[in-house]
C-alpha cells in the first residue's frame, strides 16, 4: 500500500518578509505537495489566537439557532449567501456523478463571501457571484467576529498564490490580474443533527465526495474525524488538521491552470458515529476562486504535449458546479473528476 501523508509547511518566511533563500525552500515545498498530494497543512500564517476564537465562537452561536430562525437565512443556488439546512446538497452531482441523486450530505452550512460593494468602482454582477450577504439579526456579534477571520483567511489565499506563482517559476504577482476582484466565499459547516433527526444509514455522508472549484481553499476544522482524502493509491485517508495549521488545498481551477501538474485532489467528510450518534464537527472553508471573468486556461510553462482542458472563465465553471450540488443538475463539465470519484475504492 502507497503510504498517504498530508506535509505540513511553514509559510512565515512569506509572511514576516524573510530572505529569498529561505522563501524558495517554502515554494520548493508547495510545489512537491501540490504535486504529490493536492493538500497540505501550513502553519505560520500569522491569523491571531483571538480571531480564530472569537470565529469558533460566532459559529457555534450561528447553529445553536433553534431551526426554523435558521430557516429564514436560507440561500439559493443563484447567490450562494446564507443557510443551507441539513441533506439539502449533495456535492457529488458537482461532479457529474448521477448515482448521487439523493441528498444525504448532512451537513448545514452558512455562506458569505465577497459582493459588488467591496468593488464600488467596478460594475459586478451580482448573479455572477457577488450578492450581498446576509446577517442574522439575532445575532449582532456575528458579523464583526466573522469579518474579522475573513480578512485573515483571504489574506492567507493571497499570500499562498504568491507562493504558488514562485512555485510555478512565474512572474511575482503573476496571478493578481486574475484575482483582484475574486469570488470569495466563506462556508461554515456543521456537522451534528439532533438525535432520532436522521437514519444513520450506509449511503448518509457528511459531505459527499468533491472536489473544490477554484483555485485555492483555506480550511480551518476542529480536531475531529470525519475528512477523508483520496490518494494515489485509489483509496480513501484519514486527514485530521495538526496543532496551529490550516488545512489548504488545491480547486480546479489550478488544475486546469497547471494541466494537472497540481492536483485538484476528491475528498469527502464522513460521519464519524460513536454509539449510534454523529459526534459534532465543525469546519469553515474559505474558497478563493477568481475573479468571475477571468479566463483561465493552460500556463504556458505547463502545456507540454498538450492541454488536457479547453478555456473557461471563472463564472462558467463555478456556476455548472453549484448547479449540480443544489440544483440536482449533472455537472457536464466534470468528466475527469467523476471518472476518478467513481473508480475510488472504499
Amino acid at each position: 500500500m502507497v503510504d498517504f501523508e498530508v506535509p505540513v509547511i511553514d509559510i512565515s518566511a512569506y509572511v514576516d518578509g524573510a530572505g529569498a533563500a529561505a522563501r524558495v525552500q517554502v515554494a520548493r515545498q508547495i510545489d512537491e505537495a501540490a504535486r504529490q498530494v493536492g493538500f497540505m497543512q501550513i502553519r505560520g500564517h500569522g491569523i491571531p489566537g483571538q480571531v480564530l476564537d472569537g470565529f469558533a465562537g460566532a459559529l457555534d452561536d450561528f447553529f445553536a439557532l433553534d431551526q426554523p430562525t435558521k430557516e429564514t437565512y436560507r440561500t439559493s443556488v443563484e447567490f450562494n449567501r446564507g443557510y443551507s439546512p441539513p441533506k439539502s446538497e449533495s456535492l457529488s452531482l458537482s461532479l457529474g456523478v448521477t448515482s448521487a441523486t439523493r441528498m444525504n450530505d448532512y451537513f448545514e452550512a452558512f455562506n458569505i463571501g465577497t459582493t459588488t460593494a467591496d468593488y464600488p468602482e467596478l460594475e459586478l454582477p451580482a448573479a455572477a457571484g457577488y450578492a450581498e450577504n446576509v446577517w442574522p439579526a439575532e445575532l449582532p456579534e456575528f458579523r464583526r467576529r466573522v469579518l474579522a477571520y475573513y480578512a485573515e483567511a483571504a489574506r492567507v489565499a493571497s499570500t499562498l498564490t504568491a507562493i504558488f506563482a514562485d512555485a510555478l517559476d512565474l512572474p511575482a504577482g503573476y496571478f493578481d490580474r486574475f484575482t483582484d476582484h475574486s469570488l470569495n466565499v466563506l462556508r461554515m459547516n456543521n456537522y451534528a443533527l439532533p438525535p432520532g433527526s436522521v437514519d444513520l444509514d450506509g449511503e448518509l455522508k457528511g459531505m459527499g465526495e468533491h472536489t473544490d472549484y477554484g483555485i485555492v481553499t483555506v480550511l480551518w476544522a476542529d480536531q475531529v474525524p470525519g475528512l477523508q482524502v483520496l490518494g494515489a493509491d485509489g483509496r480513501w485517508h484519514d486527514v485530521q488538521p495538526a496543532d496551529d495549521a490550516l488545512l489548504v488545498n488545491l480547486g480546479d481551477l489550478m488544475a486546469r491552470w497547471t494541466n494537472e501538474r497540481w492536483l485538484s485532489t476528491l475528498h469527502r467528510v464522513m460521519p464519524p458515529i460513536v454509539d449510534g450518534t454523529i459526534e459534532r464537527r465543525r469546519s469553515a472553508a474559505f474558497f478563493h476562486d477568481g475573479n468571475f471573468d477571468a479566463v483561465i486556461e493552460t500556463l504556458p510553462s505547463c502545456v507540454g504535449a498538450g492541454s488536457k482542458y479547453p478555456p473557461i472563465t471563472v463564472s462558467e465553471h463555478v456556476q455548472a458546479k453549484l448547479a449540480g450540488s443544489r440544483g440536482l443538475q449533472p455537472n457536464t463539465n466534470a468528466q475527469r473528476e467523476a471518472a476518478r470519484a467513481m473508480s475510488a475504492r472504499s
